[in-house]
């Protein structure tokens, strides 16, 4: 039985170290990887949404929360691995955690 994919549909690069996109045979088997390494080379953690933040980083967020808001997260995303819910479910649920968290942590 497959698996449903969850991070098919996050925004996270695939292959995070550079070594990565150094080999020949990543680069034959992804045709997009020149793209996706500029552009994680390019990423600028001052300055990474599209509307102003009152935090810094790209893929870690500098806020007291974050470690909180990952492990609730990676709890949800078990939840649909094993089965027991949807993936848009466990979506669902990582995001109202996390806009409670910030909510109450006085971000929003």
């Amino acid at each position: 039985m497959a698996l449903p994919c969850v991070v098919c549909r996050a925004a996270i690069p695939p292959g995070t170290r550079q070594s990565t996109y150094e080999g020949t045979e990543y680069l034959e088997a992804a045709p997009f990887a020149e793209l996706v390494l500029k552009s994680m080379l390019s990423a600028n953690p001052n300055d990474s949404t599209r509307d102003p933040v009152p935090y810094t980083g790209v893929q870690f967020v500098a806020i007291p929360e974050f470690q909180g808001i990952g492990t609730d997260v990676s709890l949800f995303i078990a939840e649909a691995l094993a089965g027991n819910t949807t993936v848009e479910e466990a979506l669902a649920k990582a995001q109202a955690a996390t806009l409670t968290a910030i909510e109450d942590a006085g971000y929003r």
